[in-house]
């Protein structure tokens, strides 16, 4: 079925006072460390905490009064979920939402505070769809596809609308790819409108769906490898979507678990705003894929902001240990007294801060009379790590980086 540009310029009608209409901010972190001009997208800031409210909502909105009365299904790892169930709860439909087991525990309350009925099955996207298409058999209910579908694409283009006239002279623009749903209706819209933008895909190097599609010229599945990302990974395209991006996608490229993490914490960090995983590899592709673009204006989609605490709290402690910030030292010492006191006035001394201090007597292969202690330190840098390590080793202390 074909999507147009009127599709879309319709769907912004439909989403009027219902999608909000988020900033693109421009960022001097991202553009200082690349050389060129970046500003993001902030559906993290849409209703519901990303973009998928803006195609689920157009969907519901077309369905005729028949398919409205039976109820809607959809599957989804969790953003999808919360747009379907808002928009079911708006246009007062019962919604039933099928989700991976591995759904983050937030995005699974949060479906469920929108009012739907949620259902844990699989363990990705892929198995839960095959069992929400099994229950929607079942009980007769209306399928609302997170990504291959015509209204929920089009409801996805509006975003292009946005960034076109809040930056008219944008060059690129970068957006995640999963089933491929909003990089189509972006795409489209772009290239209708302004088809000398660059528009390139992202995807994780553990899910890359799409990539291999494209590259073998026909819908493969890809058996890849849990993400952080969990927004993004699909194992197999859409139908619809594959056409439209081997048509109007100039380029699809891959970031690894690593630079979505430290991606995720520099725009904790720095730019202040929360994404998730997925709503992440756009700005992760900006700073580690995109080295042939120099003073360009360039626009990241940063899709969805809703990420697990627990999933925050190891993405920043890892974040801070690859960057120095934070050591843990094990070293054994004397078991008498004074000599811990002796090796944490020694610790003081260096300016690093104390955060933990695990003391054992019984660990294997100490020999009696000796202790091991494992020292969790809040530090500036790598030099200073490199700097107290030396210390403690001149007053004789074995020293292992945990």
């Amino acid at each position: 079925m074909n999507i147009s540009l009127a599709d879309i310029k319709k769907a912004r009608e439909t989403l009027t006072g219902v999608a909000v209409r988020t900033e693109l901010a421009y960022t001097n972190t991202l553009s200082d460390m690349t050389g060129n001009s970046v500003y993001l997208k902030m559906e993290n800031q849409q209703r519901t905490g990303s973009f998928k409210l803006r195609g689920a909502y157009n969907k519901i909105a077309n369905l005729n009064e028949a398919e409205k009365k039976t109820g809607i299904i959809a599957s989804s790892a969790g953003n999808h979920a919360q747009g379907t169930a808002l928009a079911g709860t708006l246009f007062g439909i019962s919604s039933t939402i099928v989700m991976p087991k591995s759904a983050p525990l937030s995005k699974i309350k949060a479906t469920q505070s929108y009012g739907a009925n949620v259902v844990l099955h699989g363990s990705v996207y892929d198995e839960a769809y095959a069992e929400a298409r099994r229950i929607q058999a079942e009980k007769q209910l209306t399928f609302i596809h997170p990504f291959d579908d015509p209204m929920v694409i089009a409801g996805q283009g509006t975003i292009a609308l946005e960034i076109l006239e809040d930056l008219p002279d944008v060059e690129v623009i970068v957006v995640p790819i999963g089933g491929g749903g909003l990089i189509s209706g972006i795409a489209i819209a772009i290239k209708n409108l302004k088809p000398n933008v660059k528009v390139i895909g992202v995807q994780t190097k553990n899910m890359p769906s799409m990539l291999e599609a494209i590259a073998q010229k026909k819908i493969v599945t890809c058996n890849g490898c849990p993400t952080i990302a969990d927004g993004i990974a699909v194992k197999t395209p859409g139908e619809i979507t594959f056409e439209l991006v081997q048509r109007y996608v100039d380029d699809i490229v891959t970031v690894d678990e690593e630079e979505i993490a430290s991606a995720i914490l520099l725009l904790m960090e720095r730019v202040k705003t929360i994404s998730e995983g997925s709503g992440a590899v756009a700005a992760a592709a900006v700073l580690n894929r995109l080295q042939e673009y120099k003073n360009r204006k360039i626009a990241a989609i940063i899709s969805g902001g809703n990420i697990d605490v627990n999933m925050m709290s190891r993405i920043i402690n890892k974040g801070l240990t690859k960057s120095g910030r934070k050591v843990i030292f094990n070293m054994v010492i004397p078991d008498k007294p004074g000599s811990l006191w002796k090796l944490l006035q020694l610790t003081a001394e260096t300016g690093a801060n104390v955060l933990n201090v695990t003391h054992h007597r019984e660990s294997r292969g100490v020999a009696l009379g000796y202790a091991t202690v494992e020292l969790e330190l809040e530090t500036a840098d790598q030099a200073q790590i490199d700097a107290i390590k030396y210390l403690m080793e001149q007053q004789q202390y074995c020293v292992n980086i945990v």
